[in-house]
C-alpha cells in the first residue's frame, strides 16, 4: 500500500482582528491506501482545520502559512477552486457532523445525490437517478427507489446521516474525511454507523480520515491514531499501539477520561485546565502547564517526535534518554500486560 495522503510540515493559520490563529503547526502526516485514521483530541486542537485544509474549504480568512498538501504524489497546496472541484468528490470527499446543516431540507435527498453525479460525469438524468437509487441502497436505506423523492425532514437523525455518505461517496471518491459523524446519534444508531463505515471500507477500498474527540468510537473502528493537541500531532501509532502502550501525557489523558475506565464509586477523570489560545501559542511544549509530568525543559523547548517503534511515535520529552523514567498510569500497565497475556 502507498501514501494516498502526505501533509509535509503543513501550518495554515487564521487572520482575525486579534491577530493571527495559528490553528494547525508543522504537521507532518501521511494516510495509507484503504486504511483507517483517526484524528482525536479535545474540541479546538485543530482537527476539522487540518482536513478542511486539504479540501480547501476553509473561510478567506484562512491562508496555508507553510508545508505542503501531497495526493498521489501530486503537491496541490497551491490549487485554485477551478482544480479543486476536479478532485472534491471524485478523489477527496467529506461528511460533517450534522447531516441537517449538509442536505438542502427543501430537496429530496436522492436529487441531491444526482446533483453531485451530474456536476462530475457526462450522463444523462435516468443514469444519474439510477446511480442515486444504488447509493441509497448501499448506505442501507431500505425502499431506496420510494425513498429517493423524499426531503430529508422525513428521515431520522442516522438515516440523514447515511444520506450524506451517500452523496460523499456518489463519485466513488478514494479518501474520505469523516468529521464526527456519530456524534449527534445515540449508541445504537452510532454503532451502526460504524459498522457501515468498515462495510463501506473494505467493499470500496476506501482510505478513512476519522476525526473524533471520542476515544471510546475510534477503538472500535482506527486502523491507525493520530493524537492533536493545540494544533500539533504529539503522538502517532496504530490503534493497539496507541490504547495499550500511549507515550505521551496527553493520551494518558484522554484514555483516562473514558468512562469505560471509571471505577465504581469515583467520578469521572478529566484533565484539568483548558487548551492555550493559538493568537499566541506558549513557548516550549504546549500541554506542559496541564500535564503533572512535566519537566523544566518543557517550558523552553517544543519536543520532537521521538521514535517509540517503527510505527510508533510521540512528541514528549519524557522518551528522551536523559529524562527520568516516569511509568504511565497504572491502568495503562495493566491493560498492556492483559493485552500481551
Amino acid at each position: 500500500m502507498g501514501a494516498l495522503l502526505e501533509l509535509e510540515h503543513l501550518s495554515v493559520s487564521f487572520d482575525t482582528p486579534k491577530g493571527e490563529v495559528q490553528a494547525v503547526r508543522d504537521v507532518s502526516l501521511t494516510v495509507q491506501e484503504g486504511e483507517i485514521l483517526a484524528l482525536v483530541g479535545e474540541s479546538g486542537c485543530g482537527k476539522t482545520v487540518m482536513s478542511q485544509s486539504v479540501l480547501k474549504l476553509l473561510p478567506g480568512n484562512s491562508r496555508i502559512k507553510s508545508g505542503k498538501i501531497l495526493v498521489d504524489g501530486t503537491d496541490i497546496t497551491d490549487y485554485k477552486e477551478k482544480d479543486m472541484r476536479n478532485l472534491r468528490g471524485t478523489t477527496l470527499s467529506m461528511v460533517f457532523q450534522d447531516p441537517m446543516t449538509t442536505l438542502n431540507p427543501t430537496m429530496p435527498v436522492g436529487k441531491q445525490i444526482m446533483e453531485a453525479v451530474l456536476k462530475h460525469e457526462r450522463v444523462s438524468r435516468e443514469e444519474a437517478k439510477r446511480r442515486a437509487v444504488e447509493m441509497l441502497d448501499l448506505v442501507g436505506i431500505e425502499d431506496a427507489e420510494h425513498r429517493y423523492m423524499l426531503q430529508p425532514h422525513y428521515f431520522s437523525g442516522g438515516m440523514r446521516q447515511r444520506c450524506v455518505l451517500a452523496i460523499a461517496l456518489a463519485l466513488k471518491p478514494r479518501l474520505l474525511f469523516a468529521d464526527e459523524p456519530t456524534t449527534a446519534l445515540d449508541v445504537t444508531v452510532q454503532a451502526k454507523i460504524l459498522d457501515l463505515l468498515l462495510k463501506l471500507k473494505n467493499k470500496l477500498g476506501l482510505s478513512i480520515v476519522f476525526i473524533s474527540h471520542d476515544l471510546g468510537v475510534v477503538a472500535k473502528i482506527a486502523d491507525r491514531v493520530a493524537v492533536m493537541y493545540a494544533g500539533k500531532l504529539v503522538e502517532v501509532g496504530k490503534a493497539e499501539e496507541v490504547f495499550y502502550d500511549p507515550r505521551h501525557p496527553y493520551t494518558w489523558g484522554l484514555l483516562s477520561a473514558l468512562p469505560s475506565l471509571a471505577k465504581k464509586g469515583e467520578g469521572l477523570k478529566c484533565i484539568p485546565g483548558m487548551p492555550p489560545m493559538l493568537l499566541d501559542p506558549p513557548k516550549g511544549d504546549a500541554f506542559a502547564v496541564r500535564n503533572e509530568f512535566a519537566l523544566a525543559i518543557d517550558y523552553e523547548e517544543m519536543p520532537p517526535m521521538f521514535q517509540v517503534s517503527p510505527t510508533h511515535s510521540a512528541a514528549t520529552w519524557l522518551l528522551d534518554k536523559r529524562a527520568p523514567k516516569i511509568q504511565p498510569p497504572q491502568i495503562f500497565r495493566e491493560e498492556r500486560a492483559a493485552n500481551e497475556r
